[in-house]
């Protein structure tokens, strides 16, 4: 890095050298290509206030050696331009350091007042920038709804943002792992099933199959199911009732209980499938209703589905399962965003269009849309002012100060040279003038 500097930079040059400077970074490519340009300024600066001081010398020569009543205007316009080189000299010095290592007071005001202005840069913010009436404003002249809505309805907007959607869902979950997700989901699971007795929902949503009907197709389900397994199966059905009988009891005897049980198994399962109205289907109805009953108002029936409820979730067989379904989800998921023409994929553009084509449309809806804009930007800067405008402070607060003073003069310095040079124009023609008025009045 160059850290060469001449004449008022030298003093700060040094001060900057050694340890890295915080907070600002060191001089770029950019910074240096400044600094020769204030170096230039400054030079055509001080050569203005040389030209001064020799032509007040000559115009003062020549007066002496009777020029002329011209050598007293020449004189005192070029006094005056080197008052005012010289006191804009001093006043642009002084914001950077102390002209000529003098201890001069309010001098080198960046260096040494940098934590105040940080400070009062940070209140200037939160007062003018950060105000909720100021965002409000702001932010409805923007008119964010209507923007949005007009981007988002154009397709290739919104296939950017699906695709960009779905790399940033790919990675999250990529970078999720699976242990902690399970451990997550599955606690969650189980905390809420613990809280929350399942015995009465499930009574009232038995109640509510019962009085619908809904149980109906179960149990003909299970009676066409039992008929078709007895008539497959009932050779075994026959040899199990006959293999039960007492060993004394005659082999023909067993055979015929037997015959007798199957037919008459076979005849009460095939009525019941047959019969909407048969007395085991009422049975089975006042059964369920009762039962229903028990899950809501017998609290001995909801303690034993509370027992059963904590031995099941208490199974490893039931975490296994909630692992395996955040996996299967996983899969899908990260298979859906990869896949351009997934379900997922094609919902969501086709989301994201129409969502832009009812903000372009509907005035309602932008309002709502800008209205919760408003109210989340309004709430953030509210909240958090303090918080942002703390930003300001603490980060001028971690520069350098000579650092930051060489810095910003690199920035800033080559326009503040012209003050130099306009002060010296500008004096030499208010000296000019006062001493013309003199000599008009006879003063």
């Amino acid at each position: 890095m160059n850290q060469s500097t001449t004449g008022e930079t030298s003093a700060a040059g040094g001060a900057a050298r050694g340890a890295a400077p915080r907070g600002m970074g060191v001089f770029t490519a950019a910074d240096e290509e400044r600094q020769r340009g204030v170096r230039r300024m400054k030079a055509i600066a001080t050569v203005a206030l040389a030209v001064m001081a020799v032509v007040f010398g000559s115009a003062r020569w020549a007066g002496a050696s009777g020029a002329g009543e011209w050598a007293g205007y020449v004189a005192a316009a070029a006094e005056a331009g080197m008052v005012g080189a010289l006191a804009d000299w001093f006043a642009v010095t002084a914001l950077f350091r102390r002209p000529l290592g003098l201890p001069i007071p309010h001098t080198a005001i960046i260096p040494t007042k940098k934590d105040q202005l940080g400070r009062t840069l940070g209140d200037f913010v939160g007062e003018n920038f950060l105000a909720e009436e100021v965002v409000r404003v702001r932010l409805r002249a923007v008119g964010i709804a209507a923007r949005l809505g007009r981007w988002l309805a154009e397709p290739e907007h919104a296939d950017r943002v699906t695709a960009e959607s779905a790399t940033a869902l790919r990675g999250a979950l990529t970078v999720l792992r699976d242990a902690d997700v399970q451990a997550v989901v599955g606690e969650a699971i189980t905390r809420r099933a613990e809280v929350q007795e399942v015995a009465p929902g499930l009574g009232r949503m038995l109640e509510g199959i019962v009085a619908d009907g809904g149980h109906r197709r179960v149990v003909d389900l299970v009676c066409a199911h039992a008929c078709w397994w007895l008539e497959e199966h009932g050779d075994a059905v026959r040899e199990a009732v006959s293999g039960g009988a007492p060993g004394w009891t005659p082999r023909f005897v067993d055979r015929k209980v037997g015959e007798r049980v199957y037919r008459e198994l076979l005849r009460f399962l095939t009525e019941m499938r047959d019969a909407p109205e048969h007395p085991a289907r009422g049975a089975i109805d006042r059964f369920l209703t009762d039962f229903a009953g028990d899950l809501q108002h017998d609290s001995r029936a909801r303690e034993r589905v509370e027992g059963l409820k904590r031995d099941v979730l208490g199974r490893d067989e039931v975490q296994e399962l909630i692992a395996s379904a955040w996996a299967s989800v996983r899969a899908m998921l990260v298979s859906a965003a990869e896949d351009e023409r997934s379900e997922l994929r094609v919902r969501a553009r086709a989301s994201l269009l129409s969502l832009g084509r009812r903000m372009s449309e509907d005035d309602g809806l932008r309002g709502k849309v800008d209205a919760w804009v408003e109210g989340a930007a309004t709430h953030v800067v509210t909240t958090y002012r303090a918080e942002i405008t703390s930003l300001i402070t603490e980060t001028v607060a971690a520069w350098d100060a000579e650092h930051t003073s060489r810095k910003i003069e690199a920035h800033i310095g080559r326009d503040l040279q012209f003050i130099r040079i306009n002060g010296t124009v500008v004096g030499a023609l208010a000296g000019l003038a006062l001493h013309t008025v003199v000599h008009a009045f006879g003063v």
